[in-house]
This record gives structure tokens, sequence and C-alpha cells, in this order.
């Protein structure tokens, strides 16, 4: 057998975690059968769903497991292959994180396309982050030419994304960040109007920052954001609701004061999960893939070093303590 090391849930956390609920161990793994392959991981993603899978309640994945290894985005090469699919050495993307070395059937890892790019770009805005800022904004909020878009934590990995990809398509965009060094990144990303959320009341920043009202509101956040958008909304926007980190670890905040806007603005709300599109991949790709190579579309990563360093920095991600995507790099 092979050894590697990786991440386990020690226990299930109440509230906001921290290290006592994870634990380093070593694993063993198995001589590969027929159809199967062993990847060398080198770059793992942390991201706040994984938040909800700490707990053992019903999702549209299911729980982590108490004492077993813990999951998420990865690239990594292959060393080991006993599948036609793929030969040692082709980088691919999986999901199976927090750990040195993955193995599995074939079909458990996607060889990395041909585009270019770099290997850590799979785990970003050509990733999991990407097609979720891609699909959210322009199938869900279904988002157009002209639209003014509202977009919490508009300096994390989604948000970013979303901004670019709203400024690409003609649209007005104002991001919402916590700090003016993040709100300073996200007017650089294209943002015609940044909120600093630690400045003031959010409702008072998004009136003034979009006198006329907004069409579409993506969002990361909840609470008092989710609030200011119902306050802001004009007539038949539309809201993506793709993540709700204010609530992950104390539970949901009282909010909803604007709610009933949401009849008189005819306001539509839908949550959505990126893999609800999964057909339309390629398409993410080809439009993605060209923003990227124009320059249109840009990465930051936030990169903590060595497989040790993951839930560090998996909790800082509760803390605003990234800048675009958080990244470990083995």
């Amino acid at each position: 057998m092979t050894g590697s090391r990786a991440w386990h849930l020690a226990s299930r956390p109440s509230g906001l975690p921290d290290m006592s609920h994870f634990e380093l161990k070593p694993v063993d793994l198995p001589p590969l059968a027929d159809g199967e392959a062993r990847v060398e991981n080198m770059w793992l993603s942390v991201d706040p769903y994984m938040r909800g899978r700490m707990n053992d309640v019903k999702s549209y994945v299911p729980p982590f497991e108490v004492g077993a290894p813990l999951q998420g985005g990865a690239v990594g090469k292959v060393v080991e292959s006993r599948s036609p699919d793929l030969k040692v050495g082709d980088t691919v993307f999986h999901m199976m994180g927090w750990r040195e070395q993955a193995s599995g059937p074939a079909a458990s890892f996607n060889k990395v396309p041909a585009m270019g790019v770099s290997d850590e770009q799979w785990l970003g805005n050509l990733g999991l982050t990407g097609a979720t800022a891609y699909f959210g904004l322009l199938r869900v909020a279904e988002a157009k030419e002209g639209d003014i878009v509202f977009v919490s934590a508009a300096a994390g990995a989604v948000g970013s994304a979303v901004v670019q990809i709203a400024k690409a398509r003609g649209m007005t965009v104002i991001g919402s960040a916590g700090g003016e060094e993040k709100c300073a990144w996200v007017r650089e990303l294209g943002a015609d109007a940044a909120i600093d959320y630690k400045a003031g009341p959010v409702v008072k920043s998004l009136i003034e920052a979009a006198p006329k009202g907004i069409d579409v509101y993506f969002d990361n956040v909840g609470g008092d954001h989710l609030d200011a958008a119902f306050a802001a909304a004009r007539n038949n926007a539309r809201f993506a609701i793709c993540g709700m980190i204010e609530g992950y670890n104390a539970g949901p905040p009282p909010s909803f004061r604007y709610i009933m806007r949401v009849i008189a603005a005819r306001i539509r709300m839908q949550g959505f999960i990126y893999t609800d599109y999964m057909a339309e991949m390629d398409q993410f790709y080809r439009d993605m893939g060209g923003w990227i190579a124009s320059g249109r579309v840009k990465s930051r990563e936030t990169v903590r070093e060595g497989i040790e360093a993951a839930p560090r920095a998996f909790l800082d991600l509760f803390s605003g303590g990234n800048m675009g995507k958080m990244l470990v790099r083995l």
C-alpha cells in the first residue's frame, strides 16, 4: 500500500469550527484496480459551502462523516494509472482534496483541457467558483447588458468573478467588501462603486451608490446585505442566492425587514447550485477562457503552504482572511 496524509473530521462543530474539529492522519491507499488512477495533489481548494457539510443534515451534498477524510476541490498530477483514459503526468481536477494523494476510478478525475492557463485556475475562475458566478449571474438572475448589479462579498472568489463577468457583459456593478483595501481591489476589477460594509449600514450605502435602484442581486452573504437588496430593488429585480455565509456558524441573523417589497417590486429569488448547469459547461469554458485570455477577467489568490495549512485557511474564510480565491499549495 502507498502512504499519504489526509485531514479528517474529528467532531461536528456547533457554531464556528476550530482546530479541534480537524485531525491530520495517515491513510493507506490500496493497490489500484483495473480502471483506477492515483493522483498526487498540488492545489487544494477551501470553500465556505464546506461548513454546511460538517453538520449532520440533509442538503444537496452528503455531510462529511466523523472520522472520515474531508473532501474538496483539488488539482493534481496522475502518478499511477491502470486506466486507458488517464496516463502518468496528466493534470486533473477532482473532488478528493484535503489530502496529499487520492485514488479511485478514472471517472472521478477530470483531465484539464489544453487552454494554456495555470493549474490553480481550475479551482478558481475556470472551476467551481467561476462557474458558480457565471451561471448564477447569467442563467439564474438572467442579467443582461444595461442592468445594475449588486454583488456581496465582491472581494471573494465567487464575488470577484461576478464583478468581472458583469462588466464584460456591459452591466453597472456595485460590489460590497469589508475594508478599504478590499474595496479598492473591487474597483480595480472594474466595479463602478464599492461599499465598505464595515464603515456603515449597508442599506444606506447601497441606496446612495444606486439611487436608481438595482436590477440584480448576487447574494453570497445574506443578512443585512439581503435586506439592502430588497430595499433597493427595482421592479422585476432578480436575486441569485448563491450563499449566506453570515449565517453558516451562528444561524441566520434577523433579516427580511424589507421583504414585503418582493410583492410590489415583483422580485424573483432563486437559489442554485452550479452543478444544475453541467450540460452548459462547454459554453462556460468558451466564454470564461476567452475573457481570461483577453485579460477581461483576472484572478487573485490567497495561498497557504502545505497540507497542514488547510483547516486554518478554511477557518479564515469566515473572518475575511482572503482576497479572491483561498488555496492551499502542496
